[in-house]
């Protein structure tokens, strides 16, 4: 039974973007899960970026970091560009007249760090999750500084968001995340880690279950009293995430095309769950719902995805190639 463990996860991990797919369905299937595993919601999070500190290359990222210009540029746009292009849409589009719920959800779409599963959702694709790693390091970092600025512009001063309370427990998030991957790190030693690559997926995917299942609360019950609005409210977040991802597209464009989508990937997957937390757990029911629903796209389009992933690339390698 213990030896079918590790065979198990591997298997998770070589069909992770089918099993991300599908947890989210089961998180809707399993409803009076939900409030028992809320709480324990933290604690996936930290699981999860755990996790990610764990497989990346630490040479890949050193390198990353001696030409910083990309990842400066795609911090600016995800932090800083996204969420003020979205307020500029709110002001001149008349959507502030839909109420403050409305303007709350689009606010945590947009000004919400990366999740922590992004690296782990790249590299499922067979991409280098070293710039998405980066990446949502550093948008944490300066989440205590961005999000109360936009939430300002956006939502006005009564914005319940606590800067110094949330830049603590970032900071503490990653610094014990690092510190555990990093302890992990020397028992295991780079060749087991080398080895376990599938099986670190297949643990991220039981995690993004778990996140799921804990994330769907309301949900089931909305689709059954009112499909056609909680179904368009869906819509709606893909919709918006993929508006992220082909924007960031077109803006970095010059990069290579892997690094374009990694960012891409990256800007369109947010963390409204931190958000959610920032505010105490409480939301407005339109919110919660949008919060709840927008899990869908985060995980799907993974799957979704991945046929256009594996053409877009392709073709860069190809170029390179010939160029070569």
């Amino acid at each position: 039974m213990i030896r079918m463990l590790p065979a198990g996860l591997a298997w998770i991990g070589r069909h992770g973007t089918a099993a991300l797919a599908v947890s989210i369905f089961i998180g809707m299937a399993v409803p009076a899960l939900s409030a028992h595993l809320r709480p324990y919601l933290p604690v996936a999070v930290f699981s999860l970026l755990t996790l990610a500190f764990l497989r990346v290359d630490q040479n890949a990222i050193r390198q990353r970091l001696r030409r910083p210009a990309l990842l400066v540029g795609a911090l600016i746009w995800m932090m800083l560009g996204a969420p003020l292009l979205t307020y500029l849409v709110i002001e001149f589009s008349g959507l502030a007249a839909l109420g403050p719920d409305v303007v709350l959800a689009l606010y945590i779409s947009t000004a919400a760090p990366p999740v922590m599963a992004a690296p782990a959702f790249i590299y499922l694709l067979g991409l280098d999750g070293t710039l998405s790693l980066a990446l949502s390091v550093a948008a944490l970092i300066v989440t205590p500084l961005t999000a109360p600025f936009v939430g300002e512009l956006m939502l006005g001063p009564s914005l319940p968001l606590s800067v110094g309370g949330l830049a603590v427990q970032l900071s503490m998030l990653l610094a014990g995340a690092f510190i555990l991957s990093a302890i992990f790190r020397k028992l295991a030693g780079t060749e087991r880690l080398a080895r376990s690559t599938l099986h670190i997926s297949g643990l991220n995917v039981l995690l993004l279950l778990f996140f799921a299942v804990a994330a769907m609360d309301g949900v089931a019950a909305s689709f059954a009293n009112k499909p056609l609005y909680t179904l368009g409210l869906t819509a709606l977040t893909f919709c918006l995430a993929l508006i992220q991802i082909s924007l960031s597209l077109i803006i970095f464009a010059p990069a290579s095309r892997e690094d374009a989508y990694s960012i891409a990937h990256t800007c369109g997957t947010r963390n409204m769950g931190l958000m959610v937390a920032a505010f105490g757990g409480t939301l407005p029911e339109f919110t919660w719902l949008w919060f709840a629903v927008g899990q869908f796209p985060i995980y799907m389009l993974p799957l979704l995805l991945k046929p256009f992933v594996r053409v877009f690339c392709r073709q860069n390698t190809k170029t390179v190639t010939q160029q070569t």
